[in-house]
């Protein structure tokens, strides 16, 4: 059974293919998440090449679906940011897409989600600390640093000092809620399902519905990130106060 933020159940097609540790120099490092996320990765872009090459007027399901979905974000993005958030369509969007189809991975039986590992979310939230703030220095130069000192002078020593923490806590903030959440939800179904499966099948049938409300748990979590990634970068670019 995964013993770190996987779902419940007994094996991992990284366990099978004998992925889950990489020896380097006689240093064995962890390479189960790193797996799983080229598995999702692959699965994003076997998608995005299907919907590519059936795309017509006359749309199918997978076109349909992603069409909805693309313009439900797009349309939330500009109902907040404005037409100046059109150009940060495709990050927000690849985000949230990225982020769900790795938390979705941990309900698909003998896989992980990479987002129950640290080092997942710490490096989506690095990626979006380091592009607002470079948004914010390409859009107001020097002026950027207005953002971080208040409209009051008097209070410029207290308030940048703030303002710099403040940023700084972003990214682990973000990473840490993301983690704890998903890593939270893939050991309770571990919970569950070992308990379940150690008495009887009418207690195993009985975490199916775990499973469904796992499924809202990880869109919210991907929306909240997205959500969060859109109002650091509406921040970086709209005028200091």
């Amino acid at each position: 059974m995964a013993a770190s933020g996987g779902l419940a159940h007994p094996l991992l097609f990284s366990t099978v293919l004998n992925l889950d540790t990489v020896t380097v120099g006689g240093m064995t490092i962890d390479t189960k998440y790193v797996f799983f996320t080229w598995l999702g990765m692959a699965i994003l872009a076997i998608a995005g090449y299907m919907v590519r090459k059936n795309v017509s007027i006359v749309p199918g399901r997978l076109q349909i679906f992603f069409e909805a979905l693309i313009g439900g974000l797009e349309g939330f993005i500009v109902n907040n940011m404005g037409e100046k958030g059109r150009r940060f369509v495709p990050l927000l969007v690849a985000i949230f897409i990225y982020v769900l189809t790795m938390n979705l991975l941990g309900l698909v039986p003998g896989c992980d989600a990479p987002t129950a590992n640290l080092n997942t979310t710490i490096s989506i939230a690095l990626c979006v600390f380091i592009y607002y703030n470079y948004v914010g220095i390409r859009t107001w130069k020097f002026g950027y640093i207005h953002h971080f000192t208040g409209s009051s002078k008097p209070l410029i020593p207290l308030m940048f000092p703030i303002e710099i923490i403040s940023h700084l806590a972003r990214p682990l903030s973000m990473s840490l809620r993301l983690f704890g959440n998903i890593f939270a939800e893939e050991m309770t179904l571990i919970i569950f399902f070992g308990f379940g499966a150690s008495i009887y099948v009418g207690v195993l049938i009985g975490t199916v519905p775990m499973y469904f409300l796992f499924l809202l748990g990880k869109v919210l979590q991907a929306f909240i990130l997205f959500t969060l990634s859109m109002i650091y970068i509406q921040g970086s670019v709209e005028h200091a106060h």
